[in-house]
């Protein structure tokens, strides 16, 4: 068996951006989006990148059990893998200090919460995990790689006076007001791999190809690769920064191959 191209699709934002290169064209278009998919049945992850020229709003994503009882969905785990990162970009992740939910209510309707979200400053080669009920946004002049649970259930607390929706109930129900710790440091599995994050949900690893590299899928689960940068070959196919392929459980071994650099994401199941 060998690996299957995914397909993308290109999302249109008011906080996107025409520049997605290296990775693609847009056109002309405000690409914030782009989700990596398969034919028939989804994956267990949603593999995305995301190109900001604004801030995107300020949410939150329920848990397992929250979802299931109240949207029949799962819930949204999620991690951030920087790519790009413009002079000062940052991440939100969490509060500067504790308040309660009625507080969290009254900052989000008021905007104050912009001053007390935690904004790290993040660089590429930087990640960040947002497990459910984190609050969190994307700031501008950044792209990332996300992966996440497949799921869509967000609960916006602030949108920057744009008119859209906020879900105030529900994300007083599911945020956690606990600090967070920021960007996570790399755990190296091995000579040019190393682990960006792990959890119950997915692994999700980065790999570096300088010549050729023999790799050989996990016989029992799917894999997802996906070119962060650089070019070069897999299993004798050109492949170049922004593809993505998906490796079905039994999916035969194969090369990677660069001569002048390349630098894949690897997310599974564990």
């Amino acid at each position: 068996m060998k690996p299957v191209a995914m397909s993308r699709t290109f999302l249109e934002k008011v906080w996107g951006t025409p520049d997605l290169a290296p990775w693609y064209e847009s056109g002309g278009r405000k690409i914030g989006e782009v989700w990596f998919g398969t034919e028939g049945e989804p994956l267990p992850l949603l593999i995305k990148l995301i190109f900001t020229s604004e801030n995107l709003s300020v949410q939150v994503h329920p848990n397992d059990d929250y979802a299931a009882k109240h949207e029949n969905s799962r819930g949204k785990t999620e991690m951030w893998h920087v790519l790009r990162a413009d002079p000062g970009a940052a991440l939100a992740c969490g509060l500067t200090r504790r308040i309660s939910p009625e507080q969290l209510r009254e900052v989000s309707l008021s905007g104050e919460i912009e001053s007390l979200l935690n904004w790290v400053p993040v660089k590429p080669g930087d990640t960040v995990y947002i497990p459910a009920g984190t609050i969190h946004a994307i700031g501008a002049g950044i792209v990332v790689c996300e992966v996440q649970q497949q799921s869509d259930i967000t609960y916006r607390l602030y949108d920057y006076g744009r008119p859209r929706e906020l879900h105030l109930d529900k994300a007083m129900d599911v945020s956690s007001l606990d600090s967070h710790p920021g960007v996570q440091p790399p755990v190296e599995l091995g000579p040019d791999e190393v682990r960006l994050a792990g959890c119950e949900y997915f692994d999700v690893d980065a790999l570096t190809v300088n010549g050729v590299r023999p790799y050989t899928p996990d016989p029992a689960r799917w894999q997802a690769l996906i070119v962060l940068q650089g070019s070069g070959q897999l299993d004798q196919n050109a492949v170049k920064a922004g593809d993505g392929f998906y490796l079905p459980p039994g999916t035969d071994p194969f090369e990677l191959e660069s001569t002048e650099g390349m630098r894949l994401l690897r997310a599974f199941v564990p």
